[in-house]
């Protein structure tokens, strides 16, 4: 089976419109290192042909765009039973092609509908033209496998308003539509029905030649989209939430943030849910996010880039993650042995550590 279906579609003026598709369906869509080694050389080339108008990435089926990356082949990885480096080519591989994605020039749309976590947001992110839909369902729930919301979440968490971002990122809080288009992770809400019809406004614009000519075609349309749209989207849970997520997150150190959130008091399942997620996920990843997203916050695009490799290939190394992964996705048990039992008990020069760059001879060049 192809990992990525590749379509092209006529336009008018010449030019052609590009369909890309994660194509597992029965894996939601997982993003593997054999989808992305098809999609990072075809970014480059559609760049370069004058003939390429837009570029729409989409997953196969209607469940998801894509529930995240390849977690199996990364725990093999992790605990010695898999291809000898493969975590490190696999988030090498995977950074350098969603930095491609936040720096390509031309209309780079992706259709964020269904599940869309983890490495999946990861591609969503950088794309200029984010679409979600009725039933987009986004998160990145890490905290949950001893992880952190790596894939550029230190870029996109710190610029979301408020303090939202380390709330989600402690929280693995799912968004709606709604919720990404306050939070800066959505750029259009257009119903799910709508696809096919995106594709042959597309074909049917008026293109003209220069990027701007692009852009403002792919705007129009999306615009146009919206507008049909609009009667169905959903309350945001955030904007709800906004004042009391602010108030939980007042706090400078994490431990305070960490206990405001467990004593909370509500009958509203979105924060409930949140609540759960603090109550069992891993202290040690919940410090790894507070210390990630506060030396992260003035870093330029690449540099998170750069410090985010480093940080997820010492994360595959040092134990917690493939613990959180077995407990979680493999022996689905529901018991990881965390390392740490509390953040009291962390280690802060264990987890100083992870922020060292593995790479002795030189980090890999992202960009």
């Amino acid at each position: 089976m192809t990992a990525v279906l590749f379509n092209e579609f006529l336009a008018r003026n010449g030019k052609r419109i590009i369909q890309a598709t994660l194509n597992s369906e029965k894996s939601l869509n997982a993003l593997t290192l054999e989808m992305i080694r098809q999609l990072t050389p075809k970014l480059a080339e559609w760049e370069q042909d004058d003939s390429v108008a837009a570029v729409i990435l989409d997953g196969a089926g209607s469940k998801a765009f894509c529930a995240g990356g390849d977690i199996r082949n990364l725990y093999l990885g992790m605990v010695g039973e898999g291809e000898a480096g493969f975590c490190e080519t696999f988030f090498t591989e995977e950074y350098r092609l969603d930095y491609a994605i936040h720096t390509f020039a031309k209309p780079f749309i992706v259709w964020g509908s269904g599940i869309v976590m983890g490495g999946g947001l990861g591609l969503m992110a950088g794309a200029n033209y984010r679409v979600v839909t009725e039933t987009s369902r986004i998160a990145m729930p890490e905290v949950s496998i001893g992880l952190y919301p790596d894939v550029g979440g230190t870029w996109f968490l710190n610029h979301m308003p408020g303090r939202v971002g380390l709330f989600l990122g402690l929280t693995a809080s799912q968004l709606n539509a709604a919720d990404c288009r306050y939070v800066g992770l959505g750029d259009r809400f257009i119903h799910s029905s709508h696809k096919e019809a995106l594709i042959e406004l597309l074909r049917g614009h008026d293109w003209g030649e220069g990027l701007s000519e692009l852009h403002h075609g792919v705007n129009t349309v999306l615009r146009a989209l919206e507008q049909q749209s609009m009667a169905v989207l959903p309350e945001s849970n955030v904007l709800t939430h906004f004042d009391q997520i602010a108030a939980l997150m007042d706090h400078y150190e994490l431990a305070d943030i960490v206990d405001a959130i467990l004593a909370l008091e509500s009958d509203d399942r979105w924060l409930q849910k949140a609540q759960a997620a603090v109550r069992h996920g891993s202290p040690a990843a919940m410090a790894i996010i507070f210390k990630q997203l506060r030396r992260g916050k003035h870093l330029s695009l690449l540099q998170v880039f750069e410090s985010e490799l480093d940080l997820s290939v010492n994360c595959t190394r040092a134990g917690e993650m493939a613990e959180g992964v077995r407990a979680l996705l493999i022996d689905k048990d529901g018991k990881p042995g965390w390392r740490f039992k509390s953040l009291a008990e962390v280690d802060h020069d264990w987890i100083d550590a992870l922020f060292v760059s593995p790479w002795p001879s030189g980090r890999p060049v992202l960009g």
